[in-house]
């Protein structure tokens, strides 16, 4: 049975709006109720057209009570923001829009948003002015994209070909990492087949930071990733520093800063990314702390030229332009959707001072529940210099027992790390919809769940 297209789209738009009113109040993780209900999904596929609305009501009262409130104002497991109204209602607009983000000439509209945007996020983050980017899924395609801009500039330099010649035969890249470097980056560089394992791991302190007296010899080709807020800790890397040692060996520098990069729009936080600015490229992620819907990661590299030979595509049958920016020449992907949507549409509404205030929100939130923990005889593993704070509630069993506690329970929401040889809850503050009143709240059911496993 056909509904018309106003009546579903008012059916999910009612019920979508009831799902987030309900997100300040649900528990946190899904009750057991609710997963167990999910089996009632696997039926045979239909041998005729059903109703619409009854599948749309299978998703809301099945599916939505089985998900993890994430965007709520008391999820802190994973450095995921939850997404802002304005930006979820871009989302839906620019679904509705359905268009194929790839050439201008066919989506100028959306092509000149993310063009805009693009150019909003360089002056924010005070890169390069001519440095270009791409709207990619998220931290892995983000460090893929610009990595590949690196492996193909690095070989072009030592007179090899990439693109045309592949890499058999071709020079020996030197790829320099920190031991903390994200799981993500492994996968990019596995995914361009310079390998997760052939790398150099140089040492971290007690942070996590690289250590810059630690930094091997380079020999070109090469290539070093550091790290703009560490996953666990939040410490960067001493970015000047490398960065600076690292050219005057030859290296292409590429930083991932998936959500520490945005610590550059806060007054208060700009000197932990001094020197980042003087990086060949950058992966961050937008649905971290811009607080847009999934999903959403941006790559930015100093070089345009160097982004536009690993990533642009060619065909008779796709109508180029000389004078517009094509998205598809800076992307990994030719058809995807136009993601620069929401990004825009947050940056435009948040303004430059309404997000230097949500992450510092976010990070004084951060040192209320390490202050609040340390009180409560907790033990706080890292310095918080950003939202990361690591607790440790006793030994490694006990530790363990606390969180599996705190997750059952339901108020809040924080996964467990391992840290330097030390298990640890972390907590992860990055959306918008958390409210001091919301912390207030965790914090006692932390200390509440921990008292309880004495």
């Amino acid at each position: 049975m056909l509904v018309p297209t106003y009546d579903i789209l008012d059916e999910a738009a009612r019920r979508a709006q009831r799902y987030l009113e309900e997100l300040q109040s649900r528990r946190v993780a899904p009750a057991a109720a609710a997963t167990e209900a999910l089996a009632r999904l696997d039926e045979p596929l239909p041998l005729t057209a059903g109703d619409p609305v009854a599948t749309l009501r299978l998703l809301d009262e099945i599916v939505g009570p089985a998900t993890m409130a994430m965007a709520g104002p008391r999820f802190f497991g994973f450095v995921i923001g939850g997404a802002l109204p304005v930006a979820l209602a871009a989302n839906w607009l620019a679904s509705s829009w359905d268009q194929n983000a790839a050439l201008a000439a066919t989506t100028p509209g959306v092509s000149t948003l993310e063009r805009i945007a693009l150019g909003w996020l360089i002056d924010l983050f005070a890169l390069p002015v001519d440095s270009a980017g791409a709207f990619v899924t998220g931290g892995t395609m983000a460090n893929f994209t610009a990595l590949a801009a690196a492996r193909n500039e690095v070989l072009a330099r030592a007179g090899w070909n990439v693109e045309a010649r592949g890499l058999f035969g071709a020079p020996e890249i030197q790829v320099v990492v920190g031991a903390e470097a994200h799981t993500t980056l492994f996968k990019a560089l596995g995914l361009l087949g310079l390998g997760r394992e052939r790398v150099t791991r140089v040492p971290v302190d007690a942070q996590g930071r690289m250590r810059a007296d630690a930094l091997p010899a380079l020999r070109v080709p090469a290539i070093v990733c550091l790290q703009a807020g560490n996953v666990n800790s939040g410490a960067f890397d001493p970015l000047a520093t490398l960065i600076e040692q690292a050219h005057d060996g030859g290296a292409w520098v590429h930083v991932d800063g998936a959500f520490g990069l945005w610590a550059r729009v806060a007054a208060p936080l700009k000197a932990l990314t001094e020197g980042v600015e003087r990086a060949d490229s950058w992966a961050v992620d937008a649905h971290k702390w811009l607080n847009v819907p999934y999903d959403s990661g941006i790559a930015l590299v100093a070089s345009r030229a160097a982004l536009r030979a690993a990533m642009s595509v060619s065909a008779a049958y796709l109508p180029g332009t000389e004078s517009e920016r094509d998205p598809s020449a800076y992307t990994p992907e030719l058809s995807r959707r136009a993601r620069g949507v929401e990004v825009w549409a947050a940056l435009r509404s948040l303004g430059r001072a309404g997000l230097a205030e949500l992450i510092e929100r976010n990070c004084r939130q951060a040192r209320r529940f390490a202050a609040a923990l340390t009180a409560a005889g907790y033990e706080v593993l890292n310095e918080v210099v950003l939202n990361q704070v690591l607790v440790a509630f006793g030994d490694a069993q006990r530790t363990r027992r606390v969180i599996a506690a705190l997750q059952q329970e339901g108020t809040c929401w924080c996964g467990i790390t391992q840290w330097q040889g030390r298990t640890a809850m972390r907590i992860s503050v990055s959306s918008w919809a958390t409210t001091d009143e919301a912390v207030e709240q965790s914090i006692e059911a932390m200390r509440r769940v921990a008292a309880a496993e004495r």
